[in-house]
């Protein structure tokens, strides 16, 4: 069960890492090309949540995100155990929260720099724990979604 936070714990620290490096190298909004029109490095600053909806709300974001841990901390002991996708994306989910929870504790602010832009959209600004929050979530869905499933299967079959 531990292998889970450790890969939580990988994820806190590349994510970390990168938003370091991000700060050390580039000037706020300086931007590096990756694929013209499609991928930039570009440093920015969010003070609000995905899409910067509530924006210098720090109190909420420290309260929302110990809940959130303490529940998937929970969740992971209590019902993880027999499935390891789950387990993988809670411990997705769980890095990208704390992740997050480290810039917002020590900057009120999250480093943001991956820079997307898809069919003409320029997708907001982010960093690699909205990254794993993202996936995990997805991946949480997706196997609630077969779960249940299988489970009306089983009760069809009977």
């Amino acid at each position: 069960m531990y292998v889970y936070y450790i890969i939580a714990l990988v994820i806190i620290a590349i994510d970390q890492v990168t938003k370091w490096m991000v700060v050390r190298a580039m000037e706020l909004g300086e931007q590096m090309t990756i694929i013209e029109n499609f991928f930039y490095l570009t440093s920015h600053r969010n003070s609000g949540a995905a899409w910067g909806i509530l924006e210098g709300q720090m109190l909420i974001f420290y309260l929302v995100t110990v809940i959130v841990v303490i529940g998937i901390i929970y969740y992971m002991q209590a019902y993880a155990k027999k499935n390891r996708g789950l387990a993988i994306s809670l411990s997705l989910v769980l890095g990208g929260a704390i992740g997050n929870f480290i810039d917002r504790l020590f900057h009120q602010e999250v480093v943001d720099f991956f820079d997307f832009i898809i069919f003409h959209y320029n997708f907001p600004i982010f960093n690699i724990a909205d990254a794993a929050l993202t996936v995990g979530v997805i991946f949480i869905l997706i196997i609630t979604i077969i779960d249940e499933t299988k489970a009306k299967k089983g009760k069809a079959e009977k």
